[in-house]
C-alpha cells in the first residue's frame, strides 16, 4: 500500500556498503565516480517483471488507452487519494490539457512561476494566453504567494504554482488568495507525486494536477507519458474528451482537442513500478537526510547552503538542490564534472529571460530573487538507489574544493556488511553511463 504521508527516516536508514572491485576508493576516501542517475539499477531489480507486462501487452495487440491504461488511472486515483486520474503522452500535455479545460483563451494571462522548467510556461503560450511570470522563495525555491497576489489583474485566469523539487507549493497561502480571486488553480506536480500537504497529496489540492512519466521522475516509464487528477467530476469528464481530438463517440467531434493518449506499454511498464514507489520516496528522503548529515560534518558555513525539509507535508526529494554562494556555482560543477561526479543546474536560464519570450517585455532584474537562483542553484545526486559511500563521495568532493575541513567525525560508522559479495552489488559492477535518459532531464 502507498502511504499518502511519510515522516523523514533517519539519516542511516538502509545504510549499504560497496567495495567493488572497480569502485574502490582513491586515497582521498572517494569513489572514481558517482552519476547523477542510475536507471539500470532500478531496472535491474524489476527486469522481467517489465518485460512479462510488455509481453502481455503485445499478445493482446491493444496499443493505445487499453486494459492496462485503465487499470493504471485507477490504481493512481487510490495512491493520490482522489476520484480522477487521466492518462496523456506527456507532462507538457497535461499542463496543456489542463488549461485547454479551463477555457483559457488568447488574450488571458496566467501567472506561474519563472524557475521552473519550459512546459510550464509554453503551455499557456501554446493557447495564445501571455504566462505572468512571479518570483519565489529563496529558500524553498517555490512560487512566492504574495508575488502572484500583487500580479493579479483584470485578465488573470488561473494560477498555476509549481511544486519544485518534490516540494509542494505554499498551499495554505495560495488557495486563499485564488479563491478571493475566483481563479483556478493548476498543479504542476511533474516533481512531485506523492508528495503532501497537510496529509493531503499534491494533484488534489487545486482544480487540476498535472504530472509527468519522463523517466527521471520519482515514478518514471520507458518513455514520455503524463496524466492529471481532478475531484471536480466536470473537469475530469472534459479531460479525457480533450485527450482523444474531442471526439465522443467514433469519429464525431464535439470540441477540438488534441491526441495525447499514453500507451499500453507505458502503462503496463508504470503498473510494475508503482507499488514500489512509495519505498523509492522513502529511499530519497533517508538520502536527502544523510546530505544534510554530512554537510554538517564541514565548515561550509556561507559557501553551500543545503535545502530543508517540509514540515508541512512530505517532501518527496525529486531533487536535492544546493545553493552556492560567491559566484563559485559553475567552479564547483566544473571540479564536480573532472571528478566524474554528476550534477545539473536547473534551471540555468529563467523563463521570464528566455529568448521566446523576449516579446513579453522581461528584463533581468525583474525577478531578483529568481535570478539569484539560477546562478547559484546546483542539483546533486539523490536517487532512491544511491550508496552512502557514493553520497560521501560527493559530499567530499565538494569539501576538497571549498577546502573545507571535516569539523566533526561522521556519525555512521557501521562496518561493511557480510551479505554483500566481495566485489560489491551488481548494479556497481555493472553501472555504465548512468542512466542517461538521453541527457534531457527536466
Amino acid at each position: 500500500m502507498i502511504r499518502p504521508n511519510t515522516s523523514l527516516p533517519p539519516a542511516n536508514a538502509t545504510a549499504k556498503h560497496s567495495n567493488a572491485a572497480d569502485d574502490r576508493p582513491d586515497s582521498g576516501g572517494f569513489l572514481p565516480s558517482v552519476g547523477l542517475l542510475a536507471l539500470d539499477r532500478q531496472y535491474a531489480t524489476l527486469r522481467e517483471e517489465i518485460r512479462a507486462a510488455i509481453d502481455r501487452v503485445c499478445d493482446t495487440g491493444r496499443f493505445v488507452l487499453g486494459p492496462d491504461v485503465n487499470d493504471l488511472e485507477a490504481e493512481l486515483a487510490r495512491a493520490l487519494g482522489v476520484p480522477h486520474a487521466i492518462t496523456c503522452a506527456s507532462g507538457s500535455d497535461a499542463l496543456l490539457l489542463a488549461l485547454m479545460a479551463l477555457d483559457i483563451e488568447p488574450g488571458d494571462e496566467v501567472i506561474l512561476p519563472s524557475y521552473t522548467f519550459f512546459a510550464t510556461a509554453s503551455a499557456v503560450t501554446r493557447l495564445g494566453a501571455i504566462p505572468i511570470f512571479a518570483d519565489i522563495d529563496p529558500t524553498t525555491y517555490l512560487v512566492d504567494p504574495s508575488d502572484v497576489q500583487r500580479k493579479i489583474g483584470k485578465r488573470t485566469r488561473a494560477i498555476i504554482p509549481v511544486h519544485l523539487f518534490g516540494r509542494t507549493a505554499d498551499m495554505d497561502a495560495l488557495l486563499p488568495i485564488a479563491r478571493d480571486s475566483g481563479l483556478p488553480v493548476v498543479e504542476d506536480a511533474a516533481q512531485s507525486i506523492l508528495s503532501t500537504w497537510h496529509g493531503r497529496c499534491s494533484g488534489g489540492l487545486g482544480d487540476v494536477g498535472c504530472f509527468s512519466f519522463y523517466p527521471t521522475k520519482n515514478l518514471g516509464g520507458a518513455g514520455d507519458g503524463g496524466f492529471l487528477t481532478t475531484t471536480r467530476d466536470d473537469i475530469a469528464a472534459r479531460l479525457k474528451l480533450l485527450r482523444v481530438h474531442g471526439m465522443e463517440p467514433r469519429y464525431y467531434h464535439q470540441v477540438v482537442g488534441i491526441n495525447s493518449r499514453l500507451d499500453s506499454i507505458q502503462a503496463a511498464v508504470l503498473r510494475v513500478k508503482l507499488p514500489h514507489l512509495d519505498a523509492w520516496t522513502t529511499a530519497r528522503q533517508a538520502n536527502a537526510a544523510r546530505y544534510m548529515e554530512l554537510f554538517s560534518q564541514y565548515d561550509l558555513e556561507g559557501r553551500v547552503t543545503v535545502p530543508t525539509d517540509e514540515p508541512r507535508g512530505r517532501h518527496v526529494w525529486n531533487q536535492f538542490v544546493i545553493r552556492v554562494a560567491g559566484g563559485q556555482r559553475d567552479a564547483l560543477r566544473a571540479h564536480l564534472t573532472a571528478c566524474k561526479v554528476g550534477t545539473e543546474i536547473y534551471y540555468p536560464v529563467p523563463l521570464h529571460l528566455q529568448k521566446c519570450f523576449a516579446h513579453l517585455g522581461w528584463a533581468k532584474g525583474d525577478l531578483p530573487l529568481t535570478e539569484q537562483a539560477a546562478d547559484e542553484t546546483l542539483a546533486l545526486p539523490i536517487f532512491p538507489e544511491l550508496e552512502p559511500a557514493e553520497q560521501r563521495t560527493v559530499v567530499g568532493r565538494i569539501a576538497e574544493f571549498f577546502q573545507a575541513p571535516q569539523t566533526h567525525a561522521p556519525a555512521d560508522s557501521t562496518p561493511q556488511s557480510s551479505a554483500l559479495p566481495p566485489e560489491g552489488p551488481h548494479f556497481l559492477r555493472r553501472m555504465k553511463a548512468v542512466g542517461r535518459a538521453d541527457d534531457v532531464r527536466c
